[in-house]
């Protein structure tokens, strides 16, 4: 069967970048990282969840990919960037990374997102991502998501 076109989307950016990681959209919602955990079969920590802070001085995006159990300290990340975060609403995440909320992939965006990753992350040896869709993932490692984004490993809880 084939991808939702922003899936299939994210599997072809994958295959132009030379990785062999392959998109798979499932029966059930992977919205959330514990729905996503539930569909996969694997631990709620690999999922690695993308959330998008808007930088309000910047007016600009703030992607966070952070493991599935970790909630982010907003106050930590900002004084970090040195910008104040705010939450961003559906029509700002999908204006500036062409996704939905519940299917924000950590690469192929409407324009280019600085990329923190949460260091919890890289202990896994697998991890699972939205792939474009609140249905479909795709599997990789905390070596390929550091590459694949150019994000920045740090604390974020």
């Amino acid at each position: 069967m084939p991808l939702k076109e922003s899936a299939q989307r994210i599997q072809e950016l994958l295959a132009e970048s030379g990785y062999d990681n392959r998109v798979v959209e499932l029966p059930d919602s992977t919205r959330t990282a514990q729905e996503a955990a539930d569909a996969i079969g694997c631990d709620t920590a690999q999922i690695a969840k993308s959330i998008v802070f808007r930088r309000k001085r910047a007016d600009a995006p703030l992607l966070v990919v952070a493991s599935g159990t970790n909630r982010v300290n907003e106050k930590k990340l900002a004084a970090e960037i040195g910008d104040k975060l705010e939450k961003a609403d559906a029509d700002f995440v999908r204006g500036r990374t062409g996704f939905v909320i519940g299917g924000v992939a950590p690469i192929g965006h409407a324009e280019p997102l600085v990329t923190i990753i949460d260091e919890d992350l890289l202990q896994f040896d697998t991890l699972w991502a939205a792939a474009g869709h609140p249905k479909a993932v795709f599997q990789l490692t905390p070596a390929q998501l550091v590459e694949m984004t150019g994000g920045t490993v740090a604390a974020v809880k």
